[in-house]
């Protein structure tokens, strides 16, 4: 069993990042997760919320050393509160820094935050959104498998291979979907140069000439 624990006092708007109140909390979760481990307890902290672009690193390496590297979950974070429609892009921004800083869990927010309870599409769309977060702080910390991943992609790439694209891409659907809807669909390149493509070009002359 791993205990959650939450934080209460987490910002609501990016006005109260790390003001007194939140910091007051974060040392309680750090005797907490104290005394749950003296009893063999496993915990996590839950973290903010809306916290503006430049205060993220800090906070999270302030909660590590308080919680003594306990494993931190984040909402987002939120960088900018004037986005509603598109929080999912706002805590997506957030939430790659965070993980880049050393944050373990990213909670995904739909664009629907703040204005409805979230559909399946809305779900998507957040998931997708945090799940490109989260990746982009396994690259920047070295995460095993993470930059094979995108050296995989950049060798498809260079060789036009278009299926492997989509099975590599995080979202193979919404891949296959532009494309196969683009005036490119049954061709090698894509419509951003058309015939004029480099790669192809390039690709031509680095094949054998039969002889």
């Amino acid at each position: 069993m791993t205990l959650s624990l939450g934080d209460g006092l987490r910002p609501g708007a990016g006005a109260d990042a790390n003001d007194a109140a939140q910091i007051a909390e974060l040392m309680v979760l750090g005797e907490l997760t104290r005394r749950a481990r003296a009893l063999g307890v496993q915990v996590m902290i839950e973290g903010p919320g809306h916290v503006p672009l430049h205060q993220i690193v800090a906070g999270v390496q302030l909660q590590k050393r308080l919680c003594e590297e306990a494993p931190f979950y984040v909402l987002g974070p939120l960088v900018t509160d004037v986005a509603p429609g598109y929080d999912h892009i706002t805590s997506a921004i957030g939430g790659a820094i965070a993980a880049a800083a050393g944050v373990d869990f990213l909670c995904y927010v739909t664009p629907a935050e703040h204005l409805r309870l979230p559909d399946a599409d809305d779900v998507r769309e957040g998931v997708i959104a945090s799940r490109i977060a989260a990746h982009a702080g396994d690259l920047a910390k070295g995460v095993p498998g993470a930059k094979e991943w995108d050296e995989a992609m950049s060798r498809a790439r260079k060789a036009l291979d278009w299926p492997e694209m989509y099975r590599l891409a995080l979202d193979p659907c919404r891949a296959r979907e532009l494309r196969e809807n683009s005036e490119a669909a049954g061709s090698d390149v894509c419509t951003m140069c058309g015939p004029l493509c480099a790669v192809r070009t390039d690709n031509a002359r680095q094949r054998p000439v039969r002889r």
